[in-house]
């Protein structure tokens, strides 16, 4: 509705300032030709108030994401992402060496995490199936980035849960067995779990630089439980 009426509010001034151009080339009277200026200056104006709104509007949705991650994270996520930096041969990451790191080392991890690689197929399964257990938080992500418009997140989402439909759909011809095994002779669904994974401990490693940043109370809040959890070795 609000669209609409801003929609309607542009074509009258845009249609004013033609009909004051059309009465300075009828009359050839200066005084209208700069009236027509008017209602095109007002509507730059509104536009870029509306611009610098929705920026400001978008930073504020972005820092309740942070928030929101927080809560997700150290809640239903936790045994995911503890089991795949667990599972993780390169790069070398524990909770603690994340923890105890300066912002320039997490960028360097993360410039390392760009080539990922697992101890075993055994480590892989398991967090696989951390992703199926996972579905509905990836639905309520999905959910939220498509109410706050964020394209990047919605597009994540999608691809994960599509990567879980095939787990599924994997399983129910083949109960009982393992979805890696499974896939390994089929090279875009075997490049499709490596990617998924892969980019699990990317997007950590890129919240842990933002809240470094930006909260470094919640970094080290949130960093100390996932320590704590290795430490218990729930994972």
């Amino acid at each position: 509705m609000e669209k609409k009426a801003n929609t309607f509010i542009s074509m009258i001034l845009i249609a004013a300032s033609i009909v004051f151009l059309i009465v300075e080339n009828l009359t050839h009277i200066e005084f209208f030709f700069h009236l027509a200026a008017i209602p095109l200056e007002v509507l730059l104006a509104v536009f870029i108030v509306e611009r610098l709104l929705e920026k400001r509007q978008y930073k504020e949705k972005r820092r309740q994401l942070m928030f929101i991650k927080s809560h997700i994270f150290r809640g239903e996520m936790r045994p995911l992402f503890l089991k795949n930096f667990a599972a993780l041969k390169y790069p070398s990451l524990s909770m603690a060496k994340i923890k105890n790191s300066s912002l320039e080392e997490l960028r360097r991890f993360r410039e390392e995490a760009e080539r990922v690689e697992y101890r075993s197929k055994e480590d892989v399964e398991k967090v696989i199936l951390e992703y199926v257990k996972a579905k509905q938080v990836w639905q309520q992500f999905l959910e939220r980035a498509i109410q706050y418009n964020f394209e990047d997140i919605i597009e994540d989402m999608i691809y994960i849960l599509h990567f879980i439909y095939d787990i599924n759909l994997c399983r129910e011809n083949n109960p009982g067995g393992s979805f890696i095994e499974e896939v390994v002779s089929r090279e875009p669904l075997l490049a499709k779990s490596y990617k998924v994974l892969g980019d699990g401990i990317r997007k950590f490693i890129d919240y842990a630089i933002e809240l470094k940043e930006k909260e470094p109370q919640m970094f080290a809040s949130l960093m100390e439980d996932y320590e704590l959890c290795s430490q218990m070795c729930l994972i």
